[in-house]
């Protein structure tokens, strides 16, 4: 019987590529996690491992037993959970989530503070990052997604609406004019979020959709940079309600094309698929359904329904 330990310390040394980053990720000293390796090694007789001096990597048959000992690790987590809620115990347990970079630092840090106050014995393991991650290949246990799902074979629970804007700054309408439909968007610099698939801006002209690429010379990944490129004057941005109801209060930026609607898109939590919600992503759900749900929440400011 192989231990749980000998296999948490295994899927550790391929994840983070080195048995003194696994030690450090377990609380043990590198000796415990290399005996555990080689312990295993042993037991299977095959090699897991490959080591040399300019570092580790998986065997064939080390990276198909560390497929199978990552689903093993999963089950166990969730089954681990349903016993606890099932028991009326806290949420326990390590979440890891990954999160847009402006959201999370804008609204999300604040409600999973507020989430682990409440359930003092989970541990957030938290990337703020704009790249789509791979949920499974990575090991997440839930990704915030905004706007579009890409991935069919997720499970996602809708969260809140979000609306996209096309702003700009007073100082650049007044050098450049302001758009007055869609088709205008093409003789303007537009500046474009890079991180979808095809940067397309789509509104909704009567029962039609009209489609525009935009054209611009600064493209980013990341919602702030291309914020700042829009409060500077170096274009017209497509930009969520959460990143620019502020600055819309304050007259900093103004939407044009009020007539016009873009495509909605929402806030949502995505996980692996599988018939149980853990626990912990349960509890990441519902918390997040209480701050930010509804048309009343930060992510559909009032400011911006006027419109409507």
């Amino acid at each position: 019987m192989i231990d749980l330990d000998d296999i948490r310390s295994f899927v550790a040394v391929v994840e983070s590529g080195g048995f003194n980053r696994a030690a450090q990720q377990l609380g043990v000293s590198k000796s415990i996690v290399s005996r555990r390796i080689a312990r295993m090694e042993t037991d299977l007789g095959a090699q897991l491992i490959n080591r040399s001096t300019r570092g580790i990597s998986a065997t064939e048959a080390g990276l198909e037993f560390k497929l199978r000992c990552g689903r093993i690790l999963a089950e166990l987590e969730e089954a681990r959970d349903a016993v606890a809620t099932y028991a009326g115990g806290d949420v326990t347990g390590r979440l890891r989530l990954a999160a847009p970079l402006a959201f999370g630092q804008r609204y999300l840090g604040p409600i999973l503070t507020e989430l682990a106050g409440r359930h003092p014995r989970l541990e957030l393991d938290v990337s703020f990052s704009d790249r789509a991650v791979d949920l499974i290949g990575e090991h997440y246990d839930a990704a915030i997604r905004l706007f579009e799902l890409r991935d069919p074979s997720l499970i996602a629970r809708r969260i809140a609406p979000v609306r996209p804007f096309i702003v700009a700054s007073p100082d650049y309408i007044a050098r450049h004019g302001r758009p007055g439909r869609p088709e205008d968007l093409l003789s303007h610099d537009c500046i474009i979020y890079s991180g979808r698939h095809i940067p397309e801006w789509k509104f909704r002209v009567g029962e039609r959709m009209v489609s525009i690429r935009p054209n611009g010379r600064l493209l980013t990944d990341n919602a702030e940079v291309h914020l700042s490129w829009t409060l500077a004057g170096l274009g017209v941005a497509e930009l969520p309600s959460f990143i620019v109801a502020d600055e819309i209060r304050k007259g900093t930026l103004v939407p044009v094309l009020v007539d016009y609607y873009l495509d909605e898109g929402a806030i949502y939590v995505v996980r692996p698929p599988g018939p149980h919600v853990p626990a912990k992503v349960r509890a990441l759900i519902d918390i997040m359904l209480e701050r930010l749900g509804g048309e009343g929440s930060a992510a559909y400011p009032s400011v911006l329904r006027a419109r409507e």
